[in-house]
């Protein structure tokens, strides 16, 4: 692990030190959180659907928490495809803190001060890229 790297970012490496696969550990806590997103994922190919919207969203959290090279706006798109889906937004940003608890479990002692502030930073940082522009964006009449 590489002393610049973000809390983010070390959360991650430290977590791959421990555990080879998180997808099963994520999406066991989101069903048991809220439940209502079992319903959303296809019986075929959900393990393969999983593990690929696991890695997308860390690879996009990475470069939200990081530099901001691009992968960070998969999340606004994202958001906005899961409306066609009918996945509230509130549900959509309640999957980052099912990756932060997540994490923190697989941590244990080790998750520290440091990483917590990061983590809670970026879950209200996400809330507002995610829900916020949603209220925002109701039209209204133009004033005469």
């Amino acid at each position: 692990m590489t002393a610049s790297a973000n809390p983010i970012q070390q959360s991650f490496e430290r977590v791959a030190e421990r555990c080879e696969d998180l997808t099963p550990l994520v999406y066991h806590r989101l069903f048991r959180e809220h439940p209502e997103a079992q319903a959303m994922f296809r019986s075929e190919r959900g393990e393969l659907v999983k593990g690929s919207m696991l890695a997308l969203t860390i690879e996009a959290i990475l470069d939200f928490a990081g530099d901001r090279r691009g992968s960070f706006r998969l999340i606004e798109c994202e958001a906005a495809s899961h409306d066609a889906y009918g996945t509230p937004r509130e549900l959509f940003v309640a999957f980052f803190g099912v990756i932060a608890a997540t994490l923190r479990e697989v941590l244990g002692i080790d998750w520290s001060r440091e990483i917590d502030a990061a983590w809670q930073k970026l879950l209200v940082e996400l809330n507002d890229v995610i829900v916020q522009p949603q209220a925002q964006m109701r039209w209204r009449w133009p004033k005469a």
